[in-house]
């Protein structure tokens, strides 16, 4: 089985957080959104991963590019990295690592998560994952026919055609048939609002017969902007609640200090005469002084004094001080 990731895009409406970190690797929870995913795929389909590609875009870094290859050596994956050049849509970013598309093989975007318990049909030649929704005409969803088989996609339809939205993650039991239906879209330059898209070689697909079948997740949350962010935190701290991972670290020095669960805290975080949480991410190295910080994600190397915060999401290498509750700070910010 392989994962093949897109996130060249640098996720403008996360900004300024995104000005110097991709979105994907932003963290929830104390791991990079494209972590967490990639983790719920892993455990959704239950075998072998043999690789990861990831999409970026050039100028990511090798730092980051490192970054990402060790996610997929933590998954015993091999990790591969291929660039898109240009925001030239779904399809064309997918087409970028072609040389993967083959077998059996996952397909997801890295701008959201998801919880689900579910086996994979792997009789069926896809499986497109969605979540029941309250207004699906806001969102691509999937047309069924009477045996629950995928027979269309429909994007924001004014008409109910079905509750189940597209969250963006995707099985082919054969990589190859998407990417032969994928290099006819790019040959007939079959574009929609200036991009390729995957949705044209699915329904290619489906014309000439293929299975296709829905995958239901219990939970899917966004990571768009601040607000939905800092509350996808709070969501994957109560997911993570009474499991095995060790939320809070044992180098954490704690000084007349309250911690509220469920939090993150982070090594050689110091908290002085402080309350944290509930709800609350610290990251590595942060210093928390006089202050209440509830419902908030803090990365890495960053100075809170004197504060409330609620709401708040601050960047790495940050420091603030002041009476500000709601507040959304970038890397290497100084508010004081």
């Amino acid at each position: 089985m392989k994962i093949i990731v897109p996130m060249a895009g640098r996720g403008s409406r996360l900004r300024p957080h995104t000005l110097t970190v991709p979105k994907p690797l932003i963290p929830i929870a104390g791991k990079p959104i494209v972590q967490r995913l990639i983790e719920e795929i892993a455990s959704v389909l239950n075998e072998e991963i043999e690789e990861i590609a990831f999409i970026i875009k050039d100028d990511f870094g090798a730092e980051i590019e490192a970054k990402l290859k060790s996610i997929a050596e933590v998954q015993g994956a091999k990790g591969t990295i291929y660039y898109q050049d240009k925001p030239l849509g779904t399809g064309h970013a997918i087409m970028c690592a072609k040389d993967s598309l083959s077998g059996p093989c996952v397909i997801a975007y890295a701008d959201t998560l998801f919880k689900a318990d579910f086996d994979l049909d792997q009789t069926a030649d896809s499986v497109i994952w969605v979540k029941q929704v309250e207004n699906p005409q806001a969102y691509g969803v999937v047309q069924l026919n009477d045996d629950q088989e995928i027979t269309g996609l429909v994007e924001k339809p004014e008409s109910f055609v079905s509750d189940l939205a597209v969250i963006g993650i995707y099985y082919f039991k054969k990589a190859e048939e998407l990417k032969n239906e994928l290099q006819t879209v790019l040959d007939e330059n079959i574009i929609h609002g200036g991009e390729y898209q995957i949705n044209d070689g699915i329904k290619a697909m489906m014309k000439k017969g293929k299975k296709f079948v829905p995958g239901k997740v219990d939970e899917w949350m966004d990571c768009g902007n601040k607000d939905v962010t800092v509350e996808t935190n709070s969501k994957m701290l109560g997911f993570l609640t009474g499991g095995s991972e060790q939320l809070v670290a044992q180098s954490v020095m704690k000084e007349n200090s309250e911690i509220i669960p469920p939090c993150y805290i982070g090594e050689n975080v110091v908290l002085k005469n402080s309350v944290i949480g509930p709800n609350v991410s610290l990251g590595e190295g942060t210093v928390v002084d006089n202050s209440v910080v509830k419902n908030s994600l803090i990365q890495t190397f960053t100075t809170i004094k004197n504060a409330n915060l609620d709401n708040a999401m601050i960047g790495n290498h940050a420091r603030f001080d002041g009476e500000f509750t709601d507040v959304s700070i970038g890397d290497y910010s100084a508010l004081t």
